[in-house]
């Protein structure tokens, strides 16, 4: 007799239709104003409107949803000023983060970032735009779960989805890697304030990438 396999909790499926909907604005299956209706997502995702109602709940603090009215929610239109703060506070985390990553970095630390750095390397010489993306963000992960700073962590969690949005619109893949690589060697020279100076450098030249890529000149 095969024994029945229990549903999966509530909260895993909360989870699931979550990361899904991020995930397809992160990729730009859903763009913004697109609308977002329960029923349709519910049906495609095969679960309950429940699920869907508190994931679109979860989208709207974390500033992907606009709730227009309680039966209209669409995808939100990010203006020039809303990315620039973005970029502001991306800048004084990042710089605080690998600041502390200079001064807490263990060997085993340090190797890690250097195999996410040559798996995007390898990413990038066959222009894997996916993969790409996805090892820049958990090489910046990596150097927040380096810094140590439980604060910091907290801080940054509501806004990880914006900023990986951001950092999926430059595709200028191989200045971002050379980028990656300086940033690294000053997390491993031990230099704090080298370090915090380098993530400043990176994400302003990022800031003047994405601008121009959505807004023009």
């Amino acid at each position: 007799m095969v024994a029945e396999v229990p549903p999966p909790p509530l909260a895993a499926i909360r989870q699931r239709v979550r990361d899904e909907l991020r995930d397809r604005i992160l990729t730009g299956r859903l763009k913004p104003g697109d609308r977002l209706v329960e029923r349709e997502l519910a049906e495609d995702l095969g679960v309950s409107r429940v699920p869907v109602r508190e994931a679109i709940r979860s989208l709207e603090s974390e500033g992907f949803v606009v709730v227009q009215s309680p039966r209209r929610v669409v995808v939100r239109q990010l203006d020039r000023s809303d990315v620039e703060e973005l970029f502001d506070v991306r800048e004084a985390l990042e710089g605080l983060a690998a600041g502390l990553a200079a001064s807490r970095a263990t060997s085993k630390d340090l190797r890690k970032l250097e195999r996410l750095l040559e798996d995007a390397a390898k990413a990038t010489a066959s222009s894997q735009a996916s993969r790409i993306t996805a090892l820049n963000t958990r090489f910046h992960d990596e150097i927040v779960a380096i810094a140590g700073n439980g604060l910091l962590s907290t801080v940054l969690q509501p806004l990880e989805g914006r900023l990986r949005w951001l950092t999926s619109q430059n595709e200028h893949f191989g200045e971002l890697l050379e980028e990656h690589w300086r940033l690294f060697e000053a997390i491993k020279s031990g230099d704090a304030e080298r370090a915090k100076a380098s993530a400043a450098e990176h994400v302003r030249v990022n800031r003047a990438v994405t601008l121009t890529q959505l807004f023009g000149a």
